[in-house]
């Protein structure tokens, strides 16, 4: 069995980890009993956590708002994950974000060890960040729908479909999903008895309802899969190419719609992901270099007939014969 301090550190990691844990599961997760747990529960609230406590079938134990931001408790990986994700927070198409993504970065780094240090640095380095290309959402839009997913409970919001009226949809939300520049929830619809995805740039005014659910199988390999059927979004294409250029002329010829990798001085490796292949076929004829493309074929066998059908374009025509 692991020491009081410990355990108690295990204990609120849990407890921020997921909101509801029966007694039973989590005396299970740190092999103590129920009576010891009520005692490591107690020694958290008196260092200032505020645990919550129910009786009954559906009782259990939840770490409450509090006054103030208690510390989180995150293992290297979830740091490094914190870093990097709010580095690209900061440039999203999430309003009301930016900021604080900035300031958050800031703290964060600031007390992370070197060694995690250098591992955000790499990623950063390594990681080109996107525009955003579709509506922004609110961050508060975002986080109380986000929030119901983690949690299973109902959500009821007003929801424009394209052309329609507003409506209000109470639904069983599951997942977010971020795709083709947009926002998904993926959700079983209770007045349409059927699983629906929704833009939420078109939904307003999210509430839960304070009610919890059995999630539903999804029918679907997983939620991306989902999206695309339900949208009719075609799946988008990674495309590689070998680009007999300089990195530093590439980059500023495809800015950040790509992601580069240097070769040597005079080659570099780009990598573009798009619903089709008219963009990244634009993109490298912009460069003005020689390049070969490493994938997919489907991409390798698109130059090869645009090629064919521009030379037939510029075939001299043959010229009369006279006696």
């Amino acid at each position: 069995m692991a020491n009081t301090s410990s355990r108690t550190l295990t204990l609120l990691s849990l407890l921020q980890a997921h909101r509801h844990w029966s007694g039973a599961e989590l005396a299970n997760r740190l092999g103590v009993s129920e009576r010891t747990l009520r005692r490591d529960v107690d020694r958290l609230r008196e260092l200032g956590y505020p645990v919550q406590a129910a009786r009954g079938t559906d009782g259990g134990y939840q770490l409450a708002p509090g006054a103030v931001l208690p510390p989180l408790l995150v293992d290297d990986d979830e740091a490094v994950a914190l870093a990097v994700g709010m580095s690209k927070a900061a440039q999203s198409g999430i309003t009301g974000i930016e900021e604080a993504s900035v300031r958050a970065l800031a703290k964060l780094v600031q007390v992370l060890p070197p060694r995690l240090r250098a591992r955000v640095d790499a990623l950063r380095a390594m990681t080109v960040p996107a525009s955003p290309v579709g509506p922004v959402v609110a961050a508060g839009l975002l986080t109380v729908v986000a929030q119901a997913c983690r949690d299973q409970e109902r959500l009821r919001f007003d929801y424009a479909a394209r052309g329609d009226a507003p409506t209000q949809r109470e639904v069983e939300p599951h997942r977010l999903v971020a795709s083709t520049g947009r926002w998904y929830l993926v959700a079983y619809d209770l007045t349409r008895h059927d699983w629906r995805s929704f833009r939420l740039d078109r939904l307003t005014s999210p509430n839960t309802t304070g009610t919890r659910f059995r999630p539903r199988q999804l029918p679907a390999d997983d939620v991306a899969a989902f999206v695309r059927t339900s949208t009719g979004a075609p799946a988008p294409y990674t495309v590689e190419a070998l680009v007999h250029a300089p990195a530093a002329r590439v980059q500023q010829e495809v800015g950040k719609w790509g992601a580069i990798e240097p070769v040597d001085t005079g080659r570099c490796r780009l990598t573009m992901t798009s619903t089709s292949f008219d963009w990244p076929t634009q993109a490298l004829g912009n460069i003005g270099a020689e390049f070969e493309v490493l994938g997919p074929p489907e991409f390798a066998a698109y130059v090869l007939e645009l090629g064919t059908r521009f030379t037939r374009a510029i075939r001299t025509p043959q010229q009369p014969t006279h006696p």
